[in-house]
């Protein structure tokens, strides 16, 4: 072989080597480039799955807490995240949250909403079948409706309209300063118009339409899937571990919490409320106990409920006496006590509610399904029963708010995010 031509070849094998070497480098350098897109790629997902978790934990904090305003920098693997939390208005709150993961961060912006649970009271005293009775003194400022019954003894008086519902609908030793509406009307005294077809010892002051059509029948204003939403949401904010029956008689905030047996409030102390509790048992509320919605819960309701599905016709009652006082937060805010007691409803004699002896305040009582007994110079807003017995001077002064309360939990009334305000910053 010449020596030329092992120049040559060596010359070839020069020129493809280099090619080989550019080739290879420039792989090299796509693969690392691409490593670094890839490993870049993970970071920033990894970054948004951080900040969709923090936005997820903004609405769990509100819920627990309608004041919270956010956190920063909190520590989770493999970054941290960041929250601030803006309120445009009472139902509508701007989150904006930040993820972090080796530098590189992604941040999310969403408005959170609640359309809050709401209870219509058209009426001061609202009964189902079982009825209402009025005796000694009894009175009531604003309409009172019943789908059974409504009688009355010794100078009751009824400030508005009063109907009973129904094919069988009576009204019956009523002091009524409005109009009557009952299939049956006697004995009573009717300021102005009477509706009814049978009439028989009544006084009517306005207009009587003879042969009138039974007004019919209503539903109470709060269902059972609502209260289920109540319970819900107080067993979310926890279970009491402490010592049964659970007695307070120091001043307390309770948060939304599942009491899982009686509960007894007695003395002078102040029980905060900043979400609904559900008492599985009894409660009892005395003495010059104050029982308060917080103060940011402005122009909101709460709900006490007293419910043991383990015993529904001897448990789950309430009883509230001696002057204890009830106060809401800003305009038409209550604390709401509601028993599902069913013994009234099946037949049964057990008092689902009691309030007595100068209770007072922004309260109202339910017991969709039991009997509620109000006596004793006591004051409230509103009262709803299966039946109803209001006796000795106990009053009760409706208040037109009612007919749209709103509650700070329960079905809709969580925060939530709401549709189209999802935005993720680039």
């Amino acid at each position: 072989m010449t020596s030329s031509y092992r120049g040559s070849v060596f010359l070839v094998t020069l020129v493809f080597l280099g090619v080989f070497i550019t080739v290879t480098t420039s792989l090299i350098g796509s693969l690392t480039a691409y490593g670094r897109a890839a490993n870049h790629a993970v970071t920033v997902a990894q970054a948004l799955a951080l900040a969709e978790g923090a936005l997820d934990k903004a609405a769990y904090e509100l819920n627990r807490n309608p004041s919270y305003e956010g956190e920063v920098n909190t520590p989770l693997a493999p970054g941290d995240f960041s929250i601030a939390v803006s309120t445009i208005d009472s139902s509508n709150k701007k989150v904006t949250v930040t993820g972090t993961v080796s530098g590189v961060t992604k941040t999310i912006s969403a408005i959170l909403a609640t359309d809050s649970s709401v209870a219509t009271f058209r009426y001061g005293v609202q009964s189902d079948a079982g009825g209402v009775h009025l005796k000694n003194s009894a009175s009531v400022h604003g309409n009172v409706f019943s789908n059974g019954f409504v009688t009355g003894q010794n100078s009751n008086i009824v400030r508005g309209d009063v109907i009973s519902a129904g094919p069988s609908g009576l009204i019956d030793g009523i002091y009524a300063t409005s109009s009557g509406y009952a299939r049956t009307i006697r004995n009573s005294t009717i300021d102005q118009d009477a509706h009814y077809e049978v009439i028989s010892n009544t006084t009517v002051g306005g207009i009587q339409y003879s042969g009138s059509t039974s007004q019919a029948t209503a539903d109470m204003p709060i269902t059972d899937t609502q209260v289920e939403g109540w319970k819900a949401d107080a067993g979310a904010g926890g279970t009491y571990t402490g010592t049964c029956p659970y007695t307070i008689t120091s001043s307390v905030i309770l948060e939304p919490l599942k009491i899982p047996c009686n509960v007894t409030i007695s003395g002078t102390p102040t029980i905060t409320l900043t979400g609904p509790l559900w008492i599985v048992g009894n409660l009892e509320i005395q003495n010059t106990a104050h029982i308060r919605v917080a103060d940011f819960l402005a122009d909101r309701s709460i709900a006490i409920v007293a419910d043991n599905p383990a015993n529904p016709s001897s448990s789950g009652k309430i009883i509230l006496k001696n002057s204890v006082i009830v106060t809401g937060a800003g305009t038409d805010s209550y604390v709401l006590f509601l028993s599902q007691n069913r013994s009234a409803e099946s037949g049964g004699s057990v008092t689902a509610i009691e309030v007595q002896n100068s209770v007072s305040g922004d309260l109202l009582v339910y017991a969709g399904h039991g009997k509620i007994i109000l006596k004793n110079s006591i004051h409230l807003k509103e009262v709803s029963a299966y039946r109803i017995e209001v006796e000795n001077s106990a009053e009760i002064v409706y208040t037109s708010g009612l007919t749209n309360t709103l509650f700070n939990s329960g079905p809709g009334g969580s925060w939530v995010f709401k549709p189209g305000t999802y935005v993720v910053s680039p």
